[in-house]
């Protein structure tokens, strides 16, 4: 009898027991994706200072000057990927940037040299310029609901053909004089450094924007908006986020960054040129991306996209000072941006 009851309690304890929970999948840590960024700037920083070349047993990558002019490089599209990195948190794409940058470098080369208008005049009319034209993108995408890359596709488009209109097609050389003809001496701080002509101008420019950017996200309500509306637009409307309004202001503060981005180049370059800036946006998306930014919104720090602009810069950096083909560069940094782009994918799943 006690043997029957063994059984029957076995079996119901079989009947009523929890099932065994299936074998999890591997997941990797939040905290992993959080610090992707870093982890890979510093591995490719390493990977460039093993692959430098030498010379006199100096690792070329490590002076002070290279790292500097890297930094250089790297503040055009830096500037422009802060602004990109806010329009892909809500969950949208700007291709226009690269263009803006150009109708930028153009317009501030025309007032200057054409117009003989003021420095800061001449500035705060191209950054208007380049936030009106922004802000009209974001107004068409909220209002109409046209896709964001239908939309900046088309500005890429106009934003190009106006650059070209307003400088006949040819580039606008920068002179600098007391003359007619000339610009103001005080435009070629572009191309200067300061602390004992070590730092260059366009860096703590980048520097003061990537401050700017990371505390309005982190700190302020447009930035939780910005955030909300990336998460999940329907729920961020229903609780009383000005999705529209929010929508506008994030595709201005991109042709804003873009205009200003261009407004260095042509500081830079001595010249105001209608090509310039072609496949930019290229590089800013993949800087947000390698950045850790979801490109599907809602998830992402300016800080990681700062992270990726410079590893960006140091891979082409260290590919040039080796000689590295051009076409094989853009291979390498096409694989990087898959691979970011993978990363991204398993988070998403796990």
């Amino acid at each position: 009898m006690n043997g029957t009851t063994t059984a029957e309690g076995t079996a119901a304890g079989a009947t009523t027991a929890s099932p065994v929970p299936k074998r999890r999948r591997f997941q990797i840590p939040e905290r992993f994706f959080a610090l992707q960024s870093y982890v890979a700037l510093l591995l490719v920083f390493v990977a460039a200072i093993v692959f430098s070349p030498r010379r006199g047993g100096e690792i070329v990558f490590l002076n002070s000057e290279n790292l500097l002019n890297i930094v250089r490089a790297t503040s055009e599209i830096g500037i422009i990927a802060i602004g990109m990195t806010f329009v892909i948190l809500i969950g949208g794409i700007d291709l226009s940037v690269g263009s803006v940058l150009g109708l930028a470098a153009t317009g501030v080369a025309s007032l200057l040299m054409v117009n003989q208008m003021g420095v800061i005049a001449a500035v705060l009319i191209i950054l208007a310029i380049g936030a009106a034209f922004g802000a009209a993108q974001g107004l068409i995408t909220a209002r109409f609901g046209i896709q964001a890359f239908i939309v900046t596709l088309a500005g890429l488009q106009i934003a190009r053909g106006l650059a070209r209109i307003w400088s006949g097609g040819q580039g606008i050389p920068i002179a600098y004089g007391d003359g007619p003809g000339t610009a103001p001496d005080s435009f070629a701080l572009l191309n200067s450094r300061t602390f004992n002509g070590t730092v260059p101008i366009p860096a703590l420019i980048f520097l003061a924007v990537a401050v700017v950017a990371i505390l309005v996200a982190r700190n302020t309500v447009f930035g939780r908006h910005v955030y909300a509306i990336g998460g999940n637009e329907r729920a961020a409307r229903l609780s009383g986020v000005p999705v529209r309004r929010v929508k506008v202001a994030v595709f201005a503060i991109a042709g804003l960054l873009a205009a200003l981005a261009g407004i260095i180049q042509a500081g830079q370059l001595n010249q105001g040129s209608p090509n310039a800036g072609i496949s930019y946006e290229l590089d800013a998306i993949a800087a947000v991306v390698i950045g850790g930014t979801s490109l599907m919104g809602g998830v992402g720090t300016v800080a990681g996209t700062i992270a990726g602009a410079l590893l960006i810069g140091i891979l082409k950096n260290v590919l040039a000072l080796n000689n590295i083909d051009s076409n094989i560069q853009l291979l390498i940094t096409g694989f990087i941006i898959i691979v970011a782009a993978g990363v991204q994918t398993f988070r998403a799943r796990s």
